[in-house]
């Protein structure tokens, strides 16, 4: 059975840092797409950045939301099935719940890889909140 667990949440003030990490276990090949999304009170689901690999050789393809392009940078250990999410220059509109999502297996082609209806797991969610 997939799991996703995320960890690294926690409150920072503006301008400060924050990594999460999102393993993973139950796959027998890690998913090609893993992203992050994020959910303030109120408000739809988001995605804020996914991954994809390609084959072996370490080539990614990597999309961010307009709203966090060059602050936040996303990353994968294939070795450890571990997915990341480096955040700088927090914003207090950065607090949300961030999820870790990824697809089922052997799904290897996204029509919106920021779409979160094309992910089939989810983990529980880590608070993220930034004060001003």
């Amino acid at each position: 059975q997939v799991a996703l667990v995320e960890s690294g949440g926690g409150s920072v003030q503006a301008g400060g840092s924050l990594r999460l990490s999102c393993a993973a276990s139950g796959y027998t090949s890690f998913p090609k797409y893993m992203g992050w999304f994020r959910q303030a009170p109120g408000k739809e689901r988001e995605g804020v950045a996914t991954i994809r690999t390609y084959g072996t050789d370490g080539a990614y393809g990597i999309y961010y939301a307009d709203s966090v392009k060059d602050r936040f940078t996303i990353s994968r250990d294939n070795a450890k099935n571990t997915m990341y999410l480096q955040m700088d220059s927090l914003k207090p509109e950065d607090t949300a719940m961030y999820y870790c999502a990824a697809v089922s297996a052997g799904r290897s082609f996204l029509v919106s890889p920021l779409s979160s209806g094309e992910y089939a797991y989810w983990g529980q969610g880590t608070q993220v909140t930034v004060s001003s």
